[in-house]
């Protein structure tokens, strides 16, 4: 049996994170300006980034799909036709939008940009998938909360020529497709609204519960000793299913991530690279790029809605990280002698692993530091800083070096 060429969109919140997405495997790639996204806080990309992301991009054969996905308000939605008529300008692939008003937009002012449905529109039936195409939907971007099993029904019962895409890792929201506003009730501020990306996440904090007549005297909250962390989420990771999900029908494979970083657009689109690769080959997946996923920052994985309730992981909202990364190649020459641009702190001598597009994961010694005048260099220190370095072979720019830390027990 074969299987259909599917599409592995990645996040690129900023022009650093989306060559990496680049660098790494993507064929698709979602970004957006300094407005309309569900990721203010991302660092996002100005008309001219915009412009040269799109070169960038189209440069590989790649996509890029601009989000404009929030529910704006009166003042928001008049700014709006300017900035899709720069999006059809730029050459963009396609815009993300939730929002009807700015659906119809779309059509008007960007003509030449193909319109898909964000997950913010909750569709999870069939009927929905079916009208949003006959307005003119080229895609649709499920809910989160379908199962594989309706996913294969909407597939069957859905024009052959919709698109339909789902996330298959990244963090989850406590609320329906994001339809929250927690956010706005903690903050006390209604510009920290979930659904105009700017939520402040108080579905992570750590709640307690205090008694009027006792103030300051707070009581942990507990739900069968488990903990407090009553409303966290765990983060989905499928990638032990991407054969599945190729086989029920979808078009187009979603990282989430466009607020986290460089190191995470990196590794995660080469985890699932491989893994799309090795399922359109009838192969099984090689645990090594199975692994790299686990060396991201992430709360603990589940499947998301895909097999039935995610569960929630309440002992604590604090992240997984056990591995940080120290420095991206910028080059690097036949002998492997490389100028590395600095992350984080580490010495000559420290044990680092190197991992690249295409390039398994190699432990090392850190050897052979210099600056750029060539002199010897004990400890790199500044963010940012350009220095030589030894590798054990000649790695393609971008690769990154990165150094296994102490994980805290939650």
């Amino acid at each position: 049996m074969s299987i259909k060429k599917i599409e592995l969109l990645a996040p690129a919140g900023d022009m650093e994170r989306l060559k990496m997405a680049l660098a790494y495997g993507a064929d698709a790639v979602y970004l957006a300006g300094t407005s309309f996204g569900m990721r203010s806080f991302a660092g996002n990309f100005t008309r001219e980034e915009l412009f040269e992301a799109v070169r960038l991009a189209k440069a590989k054969g790649v996509a890029v799909h601009v989000t404009i996905n929030t529910m704006p308000r009166n003042d928001e939605i008049a700014a709006l036709p300017e900035w899709l008529e720069t999006l059809d300008a730029a050459g963009v692939t396609a815009v993300i939008v939730a929002d009807l008003g700015a659906f119809r937009l779309a059509e008007r002012y960007a003509p030449h940009v193909q319109r898909h449905i964000s997950t913010q529109a909750s569709i999870a039936n069939y009927e929905t998938a079916t009208a949003w195409y006959e307005l003119g939907a080229s895609r649709v971007i499920l809910a989160r909360e379908c199962s594989l099993a309706e996913i294969r029904e909407i597939r069957a019962k859905t024009p052959k020529n919709l698109e339909i895409e789902a996330f298959v890792h990244g963090a989850m929201c406590v609320s329906y497709s994001g339809r929250c506003l927690l956010s706005n009730y903690m903050t006390g501020d209604a510009r920290r609204d979930s659904n105009r990306g700017a939520c402040a996440q108080p579905c992570r904090y750590h709640y307690a519960l205090m008694e009027e007549k006792r103030p300051g005297e707070y009581f942990p909250i507990e739900e069968d000793g488990k903990g407090s962390y009553i409303l966290s989420s765990r983060d989905m990771c499928m990638i032990d299913h991407v054969g599945e999900l190729m086989d029920a029908g979808l078009d187009s494979l979603k990282i989430e991530g466009r607020a986290k970083s460089a190191y995470y657009a990196a590794l995660v689109t080469g985890a699932y690279r491989h893994a799309i690769d090795a399922a359109a080959a009838g192969e099984p997946l090689d645990p090594v790029w199975r692994d790299e996923v686990e060396k991201v920052s992430h709360r603990h994985y589940s499947t998301g809605f895909y097999f039935g309730e995610p569960g929630q992981y309440t002992k604590s909202s604090r992240y997984i990280r056990e591995w940080q990364i120290v420095g991206i190649v910028q080059s690097c020459d036949a002998d492997g002698t490389a100028v590395v641009s600095l992350r984080n702190k580490f010495r000559a001598g420290d044990a680092l692993e190197l991992v690249g597009p295409d390039l398994r994961p190699t432990a090392l010694t850190a050897d052979g530091l210099q600056t750029l005048d060539g002199e010897p260099l004990e400890e790199p220190k500044t963010p940012q800083m350009l220095f030589r370095m030894r590798l054990p072979v000649q790695v393609p720019p971008l690769s990154i070096l990165r150094v296994q830390k102490e994980q805290k027990q939650p």
